[in-house]
């Protein structure tokens, strides 16, 4: 798996555990980068920490474009997968679209329910072409 897959799942982990227990997902980042097993590469911290940052406007775009469902009713790993995917769209410049889109349905197919991947994908399609403009860029 290439570094940054990992790093995504890592990001996954932290921001699911999060949610599932009401839980302060940057001291669960902290344990989980002193326990090191697994370990926490760098760019798994930018995914949690640029999540935490933009969670409103990444959650304002999701229940916008969420056809047929509130995030609150999503489940918590699909709703994380999208908040990942979706940081990374609007504001990591230098990640290509096609290849978050890609990354969040993989983690969808081995880790969510048989719909949720191509769910994921067609909501993530619906934002890729004005992702710009949501951004704010």
């Amino acid at each position: 798996m290439a570094a940054r897959s990992k790093a995504r799942k890592r990001a996954l982990d932290v921001l699911y555990e999060s949610d599932i227990r009401s839980g302060d997902a940057l001291a669960i980042l902290a344990s989980r980068k002193e326990q090191a097993d697994p370990p926490v590469g760098e760019y798994a911290s930018v995914l949690v920490e640029g999540v935490l940052a933009n969670r409103s406007r990444i959650d304002e775009v999701i229940e916008t474009y969420a056809q047929g469902w509130e995030i609150g009713r999503m489940p918590a790993v699909d709703r994380n997968i999208l908040r990942i995917a979706l940081f990374e769209i609007l504001f990591q410049s230098e990640i290509d679209t096609a290849v978050a889109i890609d990354e969040a349905v993989e983690l969808a197919k081995a880790l969510s329910t048989d719909d949720s991947p191509g769910y994921i994908n067609g909501l993530l399609g619906r934002v890729a072409p004005i992702a710009s403009s949501l951004s704010g860029e």
